[in-house]
């Protein structure tokens, strides 16, 4: 019953709190606006909250994780090669577009901290429909490996853990 008149009570809260300590007053006004902002604002956002998610394959968990760690380890040695020899560039930076299957909104969150967090890429469009994802890439050579890796190492096994 309190869930649907407030979404989110913790929040609720917390926004009353902050209001208060922020103004450092507990005037009448000063507490009228607090409580209308603690109960519109999540009202009002409830929308945006993310679907619930339900911890599922912990195997597939953990394996995704060491290949993130060890991807993003492969990735900053490249990077940092570049940096240091500029001239060791072999190929030239570019979109590639990677055609998506995961559809859950917290999978695409997690493959969106995944690509920003790997150093030489950077989430760069998401199609409406959640089809196509645009990639920047600091170095493509070889375009359809860049999608097969993605496929592959993060989207498969954010489908098994999502879906």
């Amino acid at each position: 019953m309190m869930k649907k008149i407030l979404p989110a009570p913790l929040i609720s809260l917390g926004l009353f709190l902050v209001w208060l300590l922020l103004n450092q007053s507990l005037s009448r006004g000063h507490l009228v606006l607090a409580v209308l902002l603690a109960l519109g604002l999540p009202i009002m956002f409830k929308e945006l909250r993310p679907q619930k998610v339900r911890v599922r394959h912990l195997g597939t968990i953990l394996r995704l994780c060491f290949t993130v760690m060890w991807d993003t380890t492969l990735s900053n040695i490249a990077v940092l090669r570049l940096l240091l020899r500029p001239g060791t560039r072999r190929h030239a930076a570019d979109f590639v577009k990677i055609p998506l299957q995961l559809r859950d909104p917290n999978g695409l969150a997690v493959l969106a901290m995944i690509v920003c967090i790997t150093p030489g890429t950077a989430w760069a469009e998401l199609a409406r429909d959640r089809s196509m994802l645009m990639l920047h890439v600091l170095e493509v050579d070889d375009a359809e490996a860049i999608v097969r890796h993605i496929q592959t190492r993060y989207e498969r096994p954010l489908m098994e853990i999502f879906e």
